[in-house]
């Protein structure tokens, strides 16, 4: 795959399946960008001697630790996504030292916020069915947003109540699916998908668009962003919240962490790990909001 194609890959993965803003796609296309510059010929996923010569010629020039902190960042989650999507075997970045991460915990939505969302489908409209299914599956099992749109009627098994679902590297996992999520699926495959003629290349695919082909995971972020404004929902959201949202809800009910890993299909427990953050910080907010000591007099 050619550099710019790469690149645009990853761009399109950050907005649509990380829902990052604007400004911070910005900022990770100008730091990518610069680095391509200084690769020259070489290719921009060859190794790790340009990103040693970018950083020295970042020090050389007098830019500051912060700056090449954040060049590093950028050039972490760029390379990260290359390894899960088997464009790389090895990650260059991890020779060089991790620079303090000062971690953002992600948007959650709260349970009666996903419920909103879900109850404001307007599921008797034209493929309203199909855009009710989606999002049920979003939250009730916790999938990525190109998962959703790659889901294939032959892994589905209704009725032993869970799907296979395909994720990063081609892996397959099993996933249980809420008898709610199971009741979407069944009307969406009785009085939706029979009126959309599949083409050629997704006549195995769950989800038709109304040309007969696969979703775009923009046409999903899109949707949701109109249900969470039709819900009143007022949080910066994207389906990977649905999925943030999931696990953090299993997680403050109880379930161990290791279930919740295989659930999203994380490789390493330490991607689950921000999970356990969230839940601390909810019940932190909890004791501010209704311990005695903190009322107001």
């Amino acid at each position: 795959m050619k550099d710019n194609h790469l690149l645009s890959d990853y761009f399109e993965y950050l907005q649509f399946e990380r829902g990052l803003s604007k400004n911070t796609i910005v900022a990770y296309q100008r730091d990518l960008q610069k680095f391509h510059k200084i690769c020259k010929k070489s290719p921009l996923l060859s190794g790790g001697e340009e990103i040693s010569f970018l950083l020295s010629n970042m020090h050389n020039t007098g830019q500051s630790a912060r700056s090449q902190s954040r060049m590093l960042s950028s050039l972490r989650g760029f390379y990260t996504w290359a390894q899960e999507e088997k464009h790389i075997k090895q990650n260059p970045i991890l020779l060089f030292e991790n620079p303090r991460q000062y971690s953002t915990i992600p948007v959650v939505l709260s349970e009666k916020e996903v419920q909103k969302i879900l109850d404001i489908i307007p599921v008797n409209e034209q493929f309203g069915k199909r855009d009710k299914t989606i999002m049920e599956l979003l939250y009730a099992c916790g999938l990525r947003v190109s998962e959703t749109c790659e889901l294939k009627l032959s892994l589905l098994r209704i009725k032993e109540g869970y799907i296979i679902v395909t994720g990063k590297g081609n892996k397959q996992r099993l996933v249980p699916i809420h008898k709610e999520a199971i009741k979407s699926i069944e009307l969406y495959l009785k009085y939706e998908r029979p009126n959309t003629k599949p083409n050629s290349k997704s006549s195995d695919t769950l989800f038709l668009s109304n040309r007969g082909g696969s979703l775009s995971r923009q046409s999903i972020f899109i949707k949701l962003k109109r249900f969470a404004a039709m819900a009143g929902i007022k949080k910066n959201i994207s389906p990977h919240t649905m999925r943030h949202s999931f696990a953090t809800h299993l997680i403050e009910r109880g379930a161990d962490l290791r279930v919740v890993q295989q659930l999203l299909g994380h490789e390493s427990i330490t991607t689950t790990e921000i999970y356990t953050h969230i839940s601390a910080k909810h019940l932190r907010d909890k004791i501010a909001q209704y311990h005695p000591l903190n009322k107001q007099k």
